[in-house]
């Protein structure tokens, strides 16, 4: 997640130094690519639980098989996924976003969902390593990929080596490479005969109508929490549009830094539902609660560290992303408006972590259900409709919006925190009861 973190920083930054056009029309572009995939990439990152829950259960002949099915949802969703680049124009027409920045909009957008197959495929690839707690080769694959992005970014954005200039377009074009690279150095590693031999790769490549079916039965709430979450802030950067595009920029600048703080929780998310599925695997919860606290403890040293540098580096922070082509004195607006911005995300950060632990441990028993529901009912009443009256009923402003926003995170994390210590998940677990153990195998030491 670091490197995710990082690809997504430095694109942001570059852009910001390309223009503020470019810089304003990338999150909400990007953000609404990201919700049209973020259903799919929910369920095909399901993939990561039943893997999780087959280790710790000793059933490593079934890895394969729920790899696989991941596999095929994938390519079903990159095919469905490149339709849907045909509705940008429409969607940011009715965001009332100036012209200029529609255009930019749709290019940015456009490109990236035309190939948003190599994005679902890489990250269920992914999950063969991280579902058993062996994350350096996800680190190492991840690390390589953020390499060639940045670069590469600027590389194309501004048109260096012969290239020609492409500006927005050349961020998206540099993501969907680094995308491409990281999925096919998965292919090369996973698809060895070692790891056919262990887990039966290629012999469970047939279509598992059974496993397709449990997946789908967990996957897609949590796919459908996932959507339903990104579409909140989705709509909230919309609606901050229409106030002006300072108050966009501004907002955006401010999604990028908390980045630094957000994507690692999310890798420690995705560490924590591990450790849980193969808890529940093993049929052992009190790993799993045990687990969860040493994901909280390590959380919450990072992000005291990031609202220090959050309330302490407000302005050295936006600076990073001033434009070339707009003096200090006009870029000193879009600063003012991000420092009390920067005290809103400072507030909701620690909520943000329970947020993300407490519904990371639960999804990784198979309490998918639930957090659909409490993700939909507090993104409606405390996101989506407050923040949509707000700015565009009543002009309350940028900072009612934030204020709204910092609620959203504040009360999702309690929500969370609370359904954690009912237990309820304890109980649940996503694949068989009795699954079928190699006993050969595993009398052999190959465990």
């Amino acid at each position: 997640m670091a490197s995710t973190t990082l690809m997504l920083f430095t694109d942001r930054l570059f852009l910001g130094w390309y223009s503020t056009d470019a810089l304003a029309a990338s999150t909400p572009a990007g953000l609404l690519a990201f919700t049209l995939m973020s259903f799919f990439l929910g369920v095909a990152a399901y993939t990561n639980t039943f893997v999780a829950q087959y280790t710790g259960a000793g059933s490593h002949d079934r890895v394969g098989a729920c790899l696989w099915q991941g596999i095929y949802f994938s390519l079903v969703a990159g095919v469905l996924l490149a339709g849907m680049s045909l509705l940008g124009e429409n969607i940011f027409r009715l965001a009332g976003h100036p012209p200029e920045i529609q255009r930019l909009e749709i290019i940015y957008f456009r490109i990236l969902m035309l190939f948003a197959v190599f994005n679902v495929l890489h990250d269920t690839l992914g999950c063969f390593y991280s579902g058993r707690g062996r994350t350096i080769p996800v680190m190492v694959i991840s690390l390589v990929g953020a390499a060639v992005n940045i670069p590469l970014n600027y590389i194309l954005i501004n048109g260096c080596l012969g290239l020609p200039e492409m500006g927005i377009a050349g961020a998206a074009w540099a993501t969907i490479a680094s995308h491409a690279l990281i999925l096919l150095l998965y292919i090369g590693l996973i698809f060895r005969p070692r790891n056919n031999n262990r887990f039966g790769l290629w012999r469970a490549r047939a279509f598992n109508f059974d496993v397709f079916k449990r997946l789908l039965k967990f996957g897609i709430p949590a796919g459908m929490s996932f959507f339903i979450d990104i579409f909140a802030f989705t709509f909230f950067l919309f609606i901050i549009g229409r106030i002006g595009t300072n108050e966009l920029a501004a907002s955006n600048i401010a999604f990028a830094i908390n980045s630094l703080g957000f994507l690692p929780m999310i890798g420690f998310g995705i560490g924590t539902s591990t450790l849980v599925g193969q808890a529940i695997g093993r049929g052992r919860p009190d790993e799993a609660v045990a687990a969860t606290r040493s994901a909280l403890h390590v959380c919450g040293i990072y992000m005291l560290l990031m609202i220090t540098v959050y309330l302490g580096l407000p302005e050295i922070l936006f600076g990073l992303f001033r434009p070339h082509d707009i003096n200090p004195g006009d870029f000193s607006a879009i600063i003012t408006m991000g420092r009390p911005i920067m005290k809103f995300i400072a507030i909701y950060t620690l909520f943000d972590m329970f947020a993300i632990i407490y519904c990371s441990a639960i999804k990784g028993a198979g309490d998918t259900r639930f957090v659909t529901r409490a993700v939909l009912l507090c993104s409606t009443c405390l996101l989506v409709i407050p923040v949509y009256l707000a700015v565009d009923v009543f002009k309350a402003g940028l900072y009612t919006a934030w204020f709204f926003a910092t609620a959203y995170i504040i009360v999702l994390g309690g929500t969370f925190f609370l359904r954690f210590r009912q237990g309820h998940w304890k109980t649940m677990r996503v694949i068989e009861h009795n699954p079928v153990v190699d006993i050969v195998e595993a009398e052999s030491g190959i465990y």
